[in-house]
């Protein structure tokens, strides 16, 4: 569907002229969180909420990818070997209610995303530090033995089980951050999920802004945080979250005043867009991945040469130019290139080399195929490429797949419970490494949700934790890219660009690899 725009002639002062006077920023965010705990999330959606009220140790710079900036501590310093960490904290840090922020909520925050009765499904993103993964799989019960300690309310010293020099960009990550433990404990047990502690009214938090309103399925609206402990260098009064879901009705609201940016912008808008509204047009590199995970614990789908058969009957350049229309790229791999780590393209359409991987898994031409089921989300542009994929695999190997639409909290269910044959998903890199991608696909990590493993993938990347030489790093993690995509429990399709209309209006809003724009620097020109 092409939108035809008409916008509103006279003078009236638009929805987001309105809020620009008042130094509130509209955004469409595409959909309802599942949470504002820090320690239960996982998706795009919510990081935009939580970098907005939290505040890890280090803070993204505005323009530059590879830079940390002081967040809740002031300074940093690491030992020789980058395996031993020491941050000092903000002395004028503040909680939202005013309490100071110390040391000990760090800990608090890591124990609790880490101990074995919390539901959390991202708790691998701290296994960098040392025992935290013991701990996490319950084979070290004593929290002491972690490598957390505050040395004192404002020294957290962070010990890690390999040298990690790109610790303080990890920690930017909202798995990262800390949690008021006066306020978690005041509603529930530590290891207590969904409690009324993110409720509007008593979620406190240490970011440049704080909760103001939450109207399920209407908006999320956050205001300036007056304890924050640089708040002069805050210039918006505040940011409300929109949780669009359908990219058309997010345009229009763009095109007739109601948003400063939008979440995406529908893809067959997208040429009629560039050519009419070109310099509000967002067409931006985004590290992440697009790709189909198979089922490995479904018979058919837990065979390789099965998955690599299907991996050759998608047409991936087909779906970029006609469906998806925003300078996507072929993925060639799991993990995007980018600076000097460069994966060789692993991907074909190949439909005869296809059938001849499928007759050697033992389904030749008079054999039987069952029928599939591919879960997607409710997006329209979901659902047309797994048409797409869905007609591909029938053409070329007899397959019938159906399709199966879930709205998001449903479908975050049936993925974390492997309620599916096959299931369209992807990958946003949480920090600019190509770990970010790789442990993704280890036994037991929390997003992994293919039900795949290997002992020999899982030595590749231990011998690459202890390398201390990038270019050797990188090489080492190479030999893994390379065994994983033999394998294949998740199929690549393109790896990702962002397009979404941005106003004018909006000032210090730069481009940044993992689309993290910290609305601390950013301003509105009213």
């Amino acid at each position: 569907m092409v939108i035809c725009a008409v916008l509103a002639s006279g003078s009236a002062e638009t929805m987001a002229e309105k809020a620009a006077n008042e130094g509130i920023l509209l955004l469409g965010n595409g959909n309802e969180p599942k949470a504002l705990d820090p320690h239960l999330v996982s998706g795009v959606i919510e990081s935009n909420l939580l970098r907005a009220l939290f505040e890890g140790l280090c803070i993204e710079h505005p323009s530059d990818d590879s830079a940390s900036l002081p967040g809740a501590a002031q300074s940093w310093s690491a030992n020789e070997n980058f395996t031993e960490w020491t941050f000092n904290l903000q002395p004028t840090g503040k909680w939202s209610d005013g309490k100071p922020v110390t040391a000990h909520d760090f800990v608090f925050a890591y124990e609790r995303m880490l101990h074995p009765d919390f539901p959390s499904g991202y708790s691998d993103m701290l296994y960098f530090i040392k025992n935290a993964e013991e701990f996490n799989k319950g084979q070290v019960t004593d929290f002491s033995q972690v490598g957390v300690k505050a040395i004192d309310d404002y020294t957290l010293l962070i010990s890690l089980k390999a040298p990690t020099p790109f610790l303080p960009s990890l920690t930017k990550h909202f798995t990262w951050l800390p949690v008021p433990s006066h306020k978690v404990l005041e509603y529930g047990e530590m290891t207590e999920p969904y409690t009324a502690w993110t409720h509007e009214g008593n979620l406190v938090s240490n970011g440049g802004f704080q909760l103001k309103k939450w109207r399920q399925n209407h908006f999320i609206e956050v205001e300036r945080n007056p304890h924050y402990w640089d708040r002069a260098a805050v210039s918006l009064n505040g940011i409300r979250y929109f949780p669009v879901k359908n990219a058309n009705t997010e345009t229009r609201m763009f095109l007739n005043g109601q948003l400063h940016a939008t979440y995406t912008i529908p893809p067959d808008f997208i040429p009629t867009a560039l050519k009419k509204y070109g310099e509000q047009i967002m067409q931006e590199t985004y590290i992440g991945t697009r790709f189909v995970r198979a089922n490995a614990q479904r018979e058919f789908t837990s065979n390789p040469l099965i998955r690599q058969a299907l991996s050759l009957c998608i047409d991936r350049q087909s779906i970029i130019d006609n469906i998806l229309q925003g300078g996507q790229k072929v993925a060639g791999s799991v993990t995007p290139p980018f600076g000097s780590y460069q994966p060789k393209n692993m991907t074909a359409f190949d439909p005869a080399k296809a059938k001849l991987l499928l007759a050697q898994a033992g389904y030749g031409e008079d054999a039987k195929l069952p029928e599939l089921e591919l879960l997607t989300t409710d997006s329209d542009t979901n659902r047309r490429t797994a048409e797409a994929m869905q007609g591909l695999w029938r053409e070329h190997l007899g397959l019938r797949v159906r399709i199966v639409q879930r709205e998001w909290k449903s479908y975050l269910k049936m993925r974390s419970e492997l309620d599916f044959d096959l299931m369209d998903g992807a990958w946003i890199g949480d920090y600019l490494d190509p770990t970010s991608f790789l442990d993704l696909w280890k036994g037991g990590n929390g997003n992994n949700n293919t039900g795949w493993s290997d002992a020999g993938y899982e030595a590749i990347l231990a011998e690459a934790e202890l390398i201390e030489d990038p270019a050797t790093r990188y090489a080492k993690l190479l030999e893994a890219e390379a065994y994983v995509m033999e394998q294949i429990p998740a199929i690549p399709v393109y790896h990702y660009n962002t397009n979404y209309f941005l106003s004018p209006t909006v000032k210090n809003w730069h481009p940044l690899l993992l689309n993290t724009h910290p609305y601390k620097f950013v301003e509105l020109q009213k």
